[in-house]
């Protein structure tokens, strides 16, 4: 489904096919990540995800109105942070959680896109695709229970920090 879309999508340069892509990504990802919650009726991890997504929008669209930072094309004052990087930073981190990397990978390679997508026609700065990301991925983290067989955690011993890759085959 998400490859027809994406299909569908024309331009007349390469900057609107990558603009294009990210505007279907941002829909085409969260319903993708819901999709797949009810193919494998986890209903738990849909409702997760809700409060995952959810809460990214809401916590998107109030710093937008706080901040009022201007795009870097000028067309408004609501670049910070990045609703299409949250969107499917969200969607992709759920994904990930949820059903683990091997699915979760592929998600944010998507999720990538759709934040450099917001770049070449000077939609966004970085800084505020980096930020859309960090709250879809932060609220996922705190809303979403992790799949048991993979996970990636914090950890430290009081001297060195990093993160570990548990999981099994």
């Amino acid at each position: 489904m998400l490859a027809l879309g994406l299909g569908l999508v024309t331009g007349t340069s390469q900057a609107g096919f990558t603009q294009s892509s990210g505007d279907v990504l941002k829909y085409a990802m969260p319903a993708a990540a819901a999709g797949l919650a009810g193919y494998e009726q986890d209903w738990q991890g849909l409702k997760q995800f809700g409060l995952a997504f959810g809460s990214t929008a809401a916590t998107t669209w109030a710093l937008k109105q706080g901040v009022q930072r201007e795009r870097p094309n000028g067309s408004g004052d609501d670049a910070f942070p990045s609703g299409h990087a949250a969107s499917a930073f969200s969607s992709a981190s759920f994904i990930q959680r949820r059903y683990g990397w091997q699915l979760g990978a592929p998600a944010y390679l998507l999720a990538a896109w759709t934040g450099y997508s917001r770049i070449p026609n000077r939609d966004h700065h970085w800084s505020d695709v980096l930020a859309g990301a960090a709250i879809g991925v932060g609220f996922s983290y705190l809303w979403v229970e992790a799949d048991p067989a993979w996970q990636l955690t914090p950890w430290t011993d009081g001297k060195q920090y990093g993160l570990r890759l548990d999981g099994s085959f």
